[in-house]
């Protein structure tokens, strides 16, 4: 009997937290990039500049559904939230991960699919670590402001393994540095939940 009262509440959360909206726009993601892919030539920074833009936005739409729109009750009452946001956090991830490097197989892709696994994670991590400082409903400004350093370390050919899309997609220090980025956010998103604004 407890099975169906547990399928009912995760039913219920992914409800709350838009997940069916967030498969579709991550699915919208994978066949712009495709298609994008097809149409732009595969040497130069636009080979570069594009995936990382899609990669940014599938990790916003994901900080976003880190968004409670129940606010304190639901963390009062709610004793089984890390575990769902856990499971949500990596279900959602993995998605992203997956439905990105579909959209760019067989594309000659400047990263190849490891640099967009690896970038992928990176800005998700950002994303859930912007979702705990600022709220879910901002969650996307740290994909974004992520966005717009990276794609200066592309265009300047910065070295730090900080910025890994300027990186190698099979340079250890970036890979580290964007799961590592990736697991903080995953951890602090599990645990304390994106933050509430004042009138929640």
């Amino acid at each position: 009997m407890t099975a169906v009262p547990g399928a009912r509440l995760v039913r219920l959360y992914l409800a709350s937290r838009r997940v069916l909206t967030c498969l579709l726009a991550l699915a919208a993601g994978a066949v712009l990039l495709r298609t994008a892919l097809h149409w732009i030539p595969h040497h130069g920074l636009g080979s570069e500049q594009l995936p990382l833009t899609i990669e940014a936005g599938a990790a916003a739409v994901i900080g976003v559904t880190t968004r409670s729109p129940f606010g304190e009750p639901e963390r009062a009452t709610g004793r089984w939230l890390p575990f769902l946001r856990l499971g949500t956090t990596v279900a959602l991830s993995g998605t992203a991960a997956a439905a990105l490097a579909a959209g760019s197989a067989a594309a000659h892709l400047a990263g190849g699919t490891l640099g967009i696994l690896r970038d992928t994670a990176g800005f998700i991590g950002i994303a859930l670590l912007a979702a705990a400082l600022l709220g879910g409903a901002l969650a996307w400004a740290g994909p974004l402001a992520y966005l717009v350093a990276s794609l200066q370390a592309v265009s300047a050919a910065w070295t730090t393994p900080w910025t890994c899309p300027a990186r190698p997609p099979h340079d250890l220090g970036a890979a580290l540095c964007a799961a590592l980025v990736f697991a903080t956010g995953t951890i602090v998103i599990a645990l304390r939940g994106a933050r509430d604004s004042a009138r929640e």
